[in-house]
């Protein structure tokens, strides 16, 4: 089945009990060494860092997308697999996802339970996860997690500390993995990947902001004075907010930022239903829907468009193709 190469990153599957708490200090060797590999498969491994992943940077997770370009830039590699802290695993493999071209997998993994406790779920996880990459082509980014294999776009931490962390509350499972085999149940639907973007000195800043009962524009004005170039809106329902939230989006995007809109709803797409602030008002002042994508993901998909340059013009074009396979957006009629 060929030649792995594996990035390790830290995270919980990298982790360790450091007197108050766990926290990532293993290399990669370290645990590469827990899991079995699958028959006919070898594996290299790259230290790239080793961190718990709520301390990653966007500049962590643009190193990190080089990374895997620069490793699938050798034929003789197979797939790759990068295990990775569970906090921020569906942002990071989405940023990926988003600037992946080639056939070969590239598989994100971690755990729940840190490395050396009897009940840990990293061996297993790592083992699907190889087997994942050394076996499935044309899937673009996967997540093998708890004997199942998600898509990258629109997957999405779901429980904080049970085992069967991730999942896609808008779609099908991917694929699952048993008795040593990969069962593919569906293609994901994927847009053509973005060009590598250049390593920018100083990373554009992105926020993101929620509404709830009694929201104002208060924290979207104090990102936009703070510099943010992106801000992700979290409406409430189908992606609503207020009208005087509706004025901050348009004054923000006149100053030139992107402003995505998703909502806080744990599944369904952001649609165009209500006005008085809601979603028909706030798209038509500029901000971009985004489907079934949640905050996360939105806020590395803007991120990606800011990293393509141009005006906030071109910059929302760039947006809407990178969620051009995030799920219709509905329009009431």
């Amino acid at each position: 089945m060929g030649r792995i190469v594996v990035i390790s990153t830290g995270g919980t599957i990298a982790s360790r009990w450091q007197g108050s708490g766990f926290a990532a200090d293993a290399d990669g060797a370290e645990v590469m060494a827990t899991a079995p590999l699958p028959e006919g498969v070898t594996i290299e491994v790259v230290d790239l860092f080793s961190v718990n992943s709520p301390r990653l940077t966007t500049a962590h997770q643009l190193t990190l997308l080089r990374t895997v370009h620069e490793v699938l830039a050798d034929p003789g590699v197979e797939g790759v697999v990068v295990t990775h802290g569970t906090d921020t695993l569906e942002e990071s493999a989405f940023l990926v996802d988003l600037h992946h071209h080639d056939a070969r997998s590239v598989v994100f993994t971690g755990s729940q339970r840190p490395m050396g406790t009897a009940d840990g779920d990293g061996p297993g996880n790592l083992y699907d996860a190889l087997l994942t990459a050394a076996t499935t082509r044309g899937l673009g980014v996967l997540i093998a997690f708890a004997g199942r294999v998600h898509a990258a776009r629109g997957t999405v931490k779901t429980q904080a500390v049970a085992l069967d962390a991730f999942a896609d509350p808008s779609k099908e499972l991917l694929g699952k993995v048993g008795f040593g085999k990969v069962t593919v149940l569906r293609t994901p639907v994927r847009p053509e990947p973005l060009p590598l973007p250049a390593m920018p000195e100083a990373p554009p800043r992105v926020d993101v902001v929620m509404h709830h009962a009694s929201g104002d524009p208060v924290l979207l004005n104090a990102a936009v004075a703070a510099g943010a170039r992106g801000i992700v809106l979290v409406g409430t329902g189908a992606g609503n907010a207020t009208p005087e939230i509706v004025d901050a989006v348009k004054a923000a995007i006149a100053g030139g930022v992107l402003v995505a809109l998703t909502t806080r709803v744990a599944a369904g797409p952001v649609t165009e239903i209500y006005t008085h602030g809601g979603a028909v008002d706030l798209v038509a002042a500029g901000a971009v829907p985004t489907g079934t994508l949640r905050a996360p993901q939105v806020r590395i998909a803007v991120l990606a468009a800011l990293l393509a340059g141009g005006g906030v013009a071109e910059q929302a074009g760039v947006l809407r193709q990178a969620l051009a396979a995030g799920g219709p957006v509905l329009v009431a009629a």
